[in-house]
């Protein structure tokens, strides 16, 4: 999952220790959510989300090229 939470924090002007702070996190896992190598929680991205004011999807975007998070090829999305 790709994230827009560096460039936000930037516009910001805030420092990763800010951040987490107001998250609720640690610096590291600032660190680690910038640099794609953290999914956050679901209370997590919207805590994110209502703190730049933004919805989830224009923050977090998924990698999946066809944006169907887990929906197999043949499945039967009626079911």
């Amino acid at each position: 999952m790709r994230n827009e939470i560096k460039a936000r924090r930037a516009e910001l002007r805030w420092s990763q220790a800010e951040l987490g702070k107001a998250l609720g996190v640690s610096r590291q896992t600032v660190i680690a959510l910038e640099n794609d190598k953290y999914d956050p929680s679901l209370p997590l991205a919207f805590r994110i989300s209502a703190l730049f004011g933004a919805p989830i999807e224009e923050i977090f975007q998924s990698e999946d090229p066809e944006g169907a998070g887990g929906v197999e090829d043949g499945a039967d999305e009626g079911s």
